[in-house]
């Protein structure tokens, strides 16, 4: 298929590439794929997707991925960007026809609500924010706590709390807050996750190492200042706007329903 070139105008005060559009990958391995819910490359552009990092906090891994440098900040080609996003979806859809848990992490601020949302509506765990170690390497200790959450929330409601003072009241209550902060989008990890997805594989370098560890595969947004070969399937794009990492995750959330749907019809 031949690609259009199209001369990018200014932006935000900085001049955009030249990216290709009208581009839809498409190979064998792909053949189930409808790229329809792939973001438009004006969307793309529009939320900064493109933007790397400085020249100076370059991987060389990212060599592939990069489409040009401007005043000395890599610019990602989005054609691979939209690559990346639909092996995700694939591999993610794949993950859970076979039943398979999916763990999806922000630890950033950008990233926690649009992480939440993608997971609450697949029906996966999810952690924002901050992750504890051991989540992955000391799952029995995490899942011991999360039961006792979940009974301190029974004792509650089943009236339990009743025979405490008012102070020890007021100091369960906290407890089972402060819990819920930590816990609480793990309640349906029942074993250890078959798969990590990370907004930031800068930001999310130790669940990373956990999941190593543990045989976890993982896939995740990265940007030009990290290595790609850390993780098993890497969509290259800017990890520090909040946009750009919304729409990543609302098309790979609607690429796997899509291919739910092109499954059910076939």
């Amino acid at each position: 298929m031949q690609e259009g070139i199209t001369r990018g105008e200014k932006f935000g005060g900085r001049a955009l590439f030249a990216f290709r559009r009208d581009y839809c990958y498409y190979n064998s391995d792909m053949s189930e794929i409808n790229s329809q819910f792939l973001p438009a490359y004006d969307d793309m552009v529009k939320a900064g997707m493109h933007f790397g990092r400085k020249k100076t906090i370059f991987h060389p891994g990212m060599k592939p991925f990069v489409y040009t440098l401007k005043d000395n900040i890599y610019i990602l080609d989005l054609v691979k960007t939209r690559e990346g996003i639909l092996k995700a979806a694939d591999f993610l859809k794949k993950a859970i026809a076979e039943g398979k848990i999916i763990l999806f992490v922000g630890l950033t601020k950008q990233s926690a609500d649009g992480i939440r949302a993608v997971a609450e509506a697949l029906g996966m765990p999810y952690v924002i924010n901050r992750w504890l170690g051991g989540t992955l390497t000391n799952f029995k200790t995490i899942i011991a706590r999360v039961k006792y959450l979940e009974d301190l929330e029974k004792d509650q409601a089943g009236g339990g709390f009743d025979k405490y003072t008012k102070k020890e009241k007021i100091l369960k209550e906290r407890e089972i807050a402060a819990l819920k902060q930590r816990f609480d989008g793990i309640r349906k990890l029942v074993k250890v996750p078959d798969v990590l997805f990370v907004s930031s594989l800068k930001e999310s370098q130790l669940p990373v190492h956990e999941a190593k560890r543990t045989g976890v595969k993982v896939v995740g947004i990265v940007n030009t200042d990290s290595d790609p070969k850390q993780i098993d399937i890497p969509v290259p794009a800017n990890d520090n706007s909040k946009r750009s990492i919304e729409l990543i995750l609302e098309a790979i959330k609607a690429g796997v329903k899509n291919l739910e749907e092109i499954k059910i019809q076939a």
